[in-house]
């Protein structure tokens, strides 16, 4: 990928957001390989080709979800991922935030830039209204990264998602469009 600003559907000083595509499957799965320490226990993202293809092809072709890889603006590689899960149209106007970094990206602000370049996105060509982000309370790193972005906490929901074996519980963070989101 070149540091072409227009390769990007959004791009910053330092990454673009571009939609994900089969041809990633190899660089992303062997990012994620070198990133289970990091991500463990909260995320798991897919680590073979056929795991990728399906996760890819869900955010490609559901309409419902809004998918995008997060890439350094020198080089082009993959430095994360930033999706939107759960878009519901009409008067709701409102989607569910995942995401993460890989280990040799983490720790550098790359996916605070992200996280702003996929609101302002969110917010505008999507016409969405609300973003939520559920976090596992013991994440602080996820739970630091969307507060910087203007996320507030809205509360607390017990045994809420069923991640590695168990049922989790999760704060409740959540944003709205700065002017109120009103595009109708």
């Amino acid at each position: 990928m070149s540091d072409d600003p227009g390769s990007y559907l959004a791009a910053g000083p330092r990454v673009g957001l571009r939609p994900f595509s089969p041809a990633d499957a190899e660089e992303f799965t062997a990012r994620a390989r070198e990133s289970r320490e990091l991500h463990r226990p909260w995320l798991f993202p897919p680590c073979t080709a056929e795991a990728y293809a399906a996760y890819a092809g869900t955010l490609i072709e559901d309409p419902a979800r809004a998918g995008f890889l997060v890439c350094e603006r020198e080089g082009g590689g993959i430095a994360g991922f930033v999706n939107i899960n759960n878009i519901v149209r009409g008067a709701f106007r409102s989607g569910a935030l995942g995401y993460g970094a890989f280990a040799h990206a983490a720790g550098r602000g790359l996916l605070t830039e992200a996280l702003g370049l996929l609101l302002e996105h969110a917010f505008g060509p999507l016409e969405l209204h609300r973003l939520e982000a559920n976090i596992q309370p013991g994440n602080t790193a996820s739970r630091a990264l969307v507060r910087r972005a203007g996320f507030r906490l809205e509360g607390f929901s017990p045994a809420m998602l069923h991640i590695d074996g168990a049922w989790r519980d999760h704060e409740r963070w959540a944003i709205t469009a700065p002017d109120g989101g009103d595009r109708r």
